[in-house]
C-alpha cells in the first residue's frame, strides 16, 4: 500500500508536470529562456528563489493562515509569466564581466523569482488543499513536505529539459542566444497573454 508521503510526493510531481495545467511549466520556461546549459548555477539560484517563494505561501495557505481569492491568483499567474517574458526581451546583455554588475542582475532576477514564487504557491495551495483527505490532520506536515518535494523534483526535470533544448538550439543548430531568447520568451508571452485575458477576474 502506498504511503501518504509517497502519494503526496507523486501528487506534487504530477501537478507541476501536468501538461493540462501548463501555466507553471510556462513560467519556468520563461524564467530559463535567457540561460544556456553552461549557466546552470545561475538557473539554480533562480529556481531556489522560486521554490522558497512558492513553499512559503503554499504552507501558509494550506494551513489557512492566509487566503486570497482564487480568481485573482489564477489571473496573476499568467501575469507573472508575461512579466518575466517581457523582462527577458527588454533586458540588455552585459558586455562586461564586472562582479558588481553580475550581482546586481542576479539580485533583480532572484527578487522576481521569489515574488512570483509567492503567487504561484497560492495556486499550488488550492490544488493541495483540495487533495487532503478528511481525518489525516496528524500527517498534514509530512504531506505538505512531500508535495513540496514533488513539485521541486518536477521543476528540476523541466529546467533540465529547457537547458538541454537550449544547448541543442544554440550549440548544434547554431541559433544565436538573442534569437533563442526572443523565440522562447515571445512564445511564453503570447500564451500567457491569452491566459490572462481569459482569466480577468473583473470581466
Amino acid at each position: 500500500m502506498q504511503s501518504s508521503f509517497s502519494a503526496f510526493l507523486q501528487l506534487g510531481f504530477e501537478h507541476i508536470s501536468d501538461l493540462n495545467g501548463y501555466d507553471h511549466i510556462l513560467f519556468i520556461v520563461a524564467l530559463c529562456a535567457v540561460y544556456q546549459l553552461s549557466e546552470w548555477k545561475k538557473v539554480a539560484i533562480l529556481v531556489t528563489a522560486f521554490t522558497i517563494g512558492h513553499s512559503l505561501t503554499l504552507a501558509l495557505a494550506a494551513l489557512d493562515i492566509v487566503r486570497f481569492p482564487g480568481a485573482w491568483i489564477e489571473f496573476l499567474i499568467p501575469v507573472t509569466i508575461l512579466s518575466t517574458a517581457l523582462f527577458n526581451v527588454l533586458r540588455k546583455e552585459s558586455k562586461g564581466t564586472g562582479t558588481a554588475l553580475f550581482n546586481r542582475k542576479i539580485n533583480i532576477n532572484y527578487g522576481f523569482a521569489l515574488l512570483f514564487g509567492l503567487i504561484h504557491g497560492m495556486g499550488f495551495s488550492n490544488f493541495f488543499r483540495a487533495s487532503l483527505m478528511p481525518g489525516e490532520e496528524n500527517t498534514f506536515l509530512s504531506q505538505l513536505l512531500a508535495f513540496n518535494i514533488g513539485v521541486e523534483l518536477g521543476q528540476l526535470l523541466i529546467v533540465a529539459f529547457i537547458l538541454m533544448s537550449a544547448f541543442v538550439g544554440m550549440q548544434v543548430l547554431k541559433i544565436q542566444k538573442r534569437e533563442w531568447n526572443l523565440f522562447v520568451s515571445g512564445a511564453a508571452a503570447g500564451l500567457s497573454m491569452i491566459m490572462a485575458l481569459e482569466r480577468i477576474p473583473w470581466a
